[in-house]
C-alpha cells in the first residue's frame, strides 16, 4: 500500500479545514518543491490578497521569484511584504524580507 504523499495530506487536512491559513501555505510550498511553480506563485498570491495579507506569503514568493530570475516580480513582493509586515507589527519578518530585498540590488528603475 502506498503512503500518501505530503501534499496530498495538506490537501485531506484542506479539505476539512479549508480555511486554515497556514495548510493553504504549506501547501503551496508543497506545489513549488514539486517545480510546479506557477501553481505556487498563484496559491500565495490569494494568501497575499487575504485580510489581513499572510506575511510568510510575500516573503517565500519573493524567494520564488529571485530563484527564478524574475527580479522585479520579487522586489514588488517584497516590498509589499515589508509594508504588510509592518502593518501588522511585525518587525521581524519585515526585516527579513529588507534583508533578501538588499540582496537583490537596485532594479533599473530605482537609479533614475
Amino acid at each position: 500500500m502506498a503512503t500518501m504523499s505530503r501534499r496530498a495530506q495538506i490537501e485531506q487536512l484542506l479539505a476539512e479545514d479549508p480555511n486554515d491559513l497556514f495548510l493553504q501555505y504549506s501547501l503551496a510550498l508543497e506545489y513549488e518543491k514539486e517545480g510546479a511553480v506557477d501553481e505556487a506563485l498563484k496559491r500565495l498570491g490569494a494568501l497575499m490578497r487575504n485580510d489581513p495579507p499572510y506575511v510568510a506569503a510575500f516573503h517565500m514568493a519573493g524567494q520564488i521569484y529571485a530563484k527564478a530570475g524574475r527580479l522585479e516580480e520579487a522586489r514588488r513582493v517584497l516590498r509589499e511584504g515589508i509594508e504588510a509586515a509592518r502593518d501588522q507589527q511585525r518587525q521581524h519578518d519585515a526585516a527579513e524580507m529588507a534583508d533578501l530585498l538588499a540582496t537583490l540590488g537596485n532594479s533599473p528603475s530605482d537609479s533614475h
